[in-house]
């Protein structure tokens, strides 16, 4: 594509982004909340770049961006189900596998570790899968080395009531079944 075609799309691109992207990402943190809307918001004008050069004229643009949010919107929803429905198939192999497998353990290891808070479960990753020292642990995070010390405790202790409180409910689903 030659220069000047591609300073058009710019513009048009631009043009459309400072006129309703509060709106898109209003229209996105009212269904999604805090947490997706910045990422669905981008996600809407991502597609509005891909297919610039199809956007309908100025008097229904934000309608059209509305409807590719829409859209979007619906993506993450489904998301959140199959998230939902692999959590709930996890949580029913959880109660199949016995204590004494790896898979068991590692299985419940995680579900505990996905029960965390995302700050305990981002330290704990940095510190054993990443092997990260506790300097570089506070430089990610932007905290201070004793800072990271007393969190890391914490987490731990935390992951450690979650797993026993995960083993125990399994093993009395288990007798239950029995």
């Amino acid at each position: 594509m030659e220069p000047q075609g591609l300073d058009r799309r710019q513009r048009t691109f631009d043009a459309l982004f400072e006129s309703h992207f509060d709106s898109v990402y209003r229209y996105c943190l009212r269904r999604l909340g805090a947490v997706d809307a910045e990422d669905a918001a981008a996600e809407v004008f991502a597609v509005a770049w891909r297919r610039i050069d199809e956007m309908p004229g100025p008097d229904v643009e934000r309608a059209w961006l509305f409807g590719v949010a829409y859209k979007v919107v619906g993506n993450h929803f489904r998301g959140r189900r199959r998230r939902a429905r692999l959590l709930g198939r996890l949580e029913f192999v959880r109660a199949e596998l016995s204590d004494s497998e790896p898979a068991g353990d590692f299985l419940l290891l995680h579900l505990a570790l996905e029960a965390l808070r995302p700050a305990d479960r981002e330290l704990l990753r940095l510190a054993s899968w990443d092997r990260l020292t506790r300097g570089e642990i506070a430089a990610v995070m932007g905290i201070g080395v004793n800072a990271v010390d007393q969190r890391l405790f914490r987490a731990r202790t935390r992951l450690k009531d979650r797993l026993e409180r995960i083993r125990e409910d399994a093993l009395r689903e288990k007798e239950a079944s029995t």
